[in-house]
Order: C-alpha cells, then sequence, then structure tokens
C-alpha cells in the first residue's frame, strides 16, 4: 500500500512550501498556534485554483479543548459547508462532550454533510483527548469517518506508538489510522514499521523573522528565547526530506 505523507499548513505560503516539496495532501488550517483553526474562504480558494494538492481543510471554531456550545457548532455547520462549497476534498472535525466521550449528534450531522458532498470525512486529535479510545474508535467507524489523526493518546506519536499499533492492528482495515504530532524525517519510517500504519502526518516546521513582532516595548510574540522574533512556516526542504525518506521505505519493502 503506498505511504502518505500529510502537512499540517496554516496559510497559502505554508501550501505552496508543501507543494514544492513534493507533498500530495494537506490539512489547512489558520492559527496553528491555537492548535489549528478554520481557514479562510480565500485561503482555501487560492490554494486548490494554483496547487495541485489534495485538501483537507480544518472546522474549528476556538482554541482550548473541543466541547462546543451550540452557538459553536452552528458556526462549524456554517464553515463546513463554505468550505466544501469552495473545493475541500476532505474536513477535519472533532466534537466531544465534557467527560471525554464522543458527541454523537454533532459528530453525525458532521459527517452526514462531508460525505453527503462525497468528501473524506477526517477526525482530528480530539480523538486523544477521549475517555476510551476504542469505544470511540467503534463509534466513529460507525459514523462512516474516513481517517483518524492521532498521537496515540500521548504528546507525541512515538510516545504513543503502542496505542497506534494497537488501533491499527483491531481497526485498520475499517478505517484509516493517521498518526501525527512530532512525526519528522528522522522518526517517520521507525513509527510506519513500528506500528503498521500508512500515513503520517507533519508540519515540517521552520522559523521565519518578522522585525516587527517586539517594537516599543510592545510584543506580538508567539515564541520565547530565541525565537521571540519569529514565526512558525512550513520549510519546503524539511517537507522533501521526510518525504524523500518515505519513498526510499517504500522501495526497500
Amino acid at each position: 500500500m503506498k505511504k502518505i505523507v500529510e502537512i499540517c499548513c496554516g496559510s497559502y505560503y505554508d501550501a505552496k512550501q508543501a507543494a514544492a516539496g513534493g507533498a500530495e495532501r494537506i490539512e489547512l488550517n489558520s492559527a496553528l498556534m491555537l492548535g489549528g483553526l478554520t481557514p479562510t474562504e480565500t485561503v482555501l480558494r487560492m490554494v486548490k485554483e494554483e496547487l495541485p494538492l489534495k485538501v483537507v481543510a480544518m472546522v474549528r471554531p476556538r482554541g482550548g479543548g473541543f466541547c462546543y456550545l451550540e452557538e459553536e457548532f452552528q458556526v462549524m455547520e456554517a464553515e463546513c459547508r463554505m468550505l466544501l462549497k469552495n473545493g475541500a476534498d476532505g474536513i477535519a472535525f472533532g466534537c466531544l462532550h465534557g467527560d471525554g466521550t464522543l458527541d454523537l449528534e454533532k459528530n453525525r450531522r458532521m459527517a452526514d454533510q462531508i460525505k453527503n458532498a462525497g468528501k473524506e470525512a477526517v477526525f482530528h486529535r480530539a480523538f486523544d483527548c477521549a475517555a476510551d479510545p476504542f469505544a470511540a474508535m467503534e463509534a466513529l467507524i460507525g459514523l462512516g469517518v474516513t481517517r483518524v489523526l492521532t498521537s496515540g493518546l500521548k504528546p507525541k506519536a512515538m510516545e504513543g506508538k503502542d496505542m497506534i499499533r494497537e488501533l491499527q492492528k483491531r481497526y485498520g482495515d475499517q478505517i484509516e489510522i493517521l498518526a501525527g504530532s512530532g512525526v519528522n524525517a528522522s522518526n517517520a519510517c521507525e513509527l510506519m514499521h513500528y506500528t503498521g500504519i500508512h500515513q503520517v502526518h507533519s508540519s515540517c516546521k521552520a522559523w521565519l523573522t518578522d522585525p516587527t513582532t517586539v517594537q516599543n516595548g510592545v510584543s506580538y510574540s508567539i515564541a520565547s528565547g530565541e525565537q521571540a522574533m519569529m514565526y512558525d512556516a512550513v520549510s519546503q526542504d524539511r517537507v522533501s526530506e521526510l518525504i524523500a525518506r518515505v519513498r526510499a521505505m517504500e522501495t526497500q519493502n
């Protein structure tokens, strides 16, 4: 089975870097420093019109967790319609109750809207906050979700590799398992080999400088120390390196 590298992008610039590095699929967000929020219609349209990429667009109305008020969910449904109308190939979403169980009603409404449009329904890393990952996965399979992004319920995917392997073993023939968080060129092949998964998700992040970030005692920094004047962006070189290593692994196998 072909191995897939998905690049996490937070802008049109990021998407261009991902495409130049050889990526075929991206997850498109805004505000990655908040964990990724819904991208704008303009960015999605520019990416789809100008770049040869399969785009999974995030639907997330705010930072924090995934237990949404009805007003927030109404926005999510409207954003989902907008993204699908403007060319998204899939939608990433996830709704939980406060106790960590899946909000089946909200997730069903999202999944049905996406599937009725003939697109991919992707459950994002809200999965890693689920109280029972096996019950959650079985529920998502029942909803017809295409794919689940997970770090194996740990901060980084390599730390959660045993859970990812177990999920792949139990459910890999019913739903796609996509591993993300801390995945890069140095560990992606090891992770794929150990878990048996065929897909990884990576930010391939580098840092760019904006000299106006801190001026006159006013700071808009999103990082600290040496990176206080910087913001994160996808690196074409890191995308290329990651994809080259995964392709080499395919050849060896």
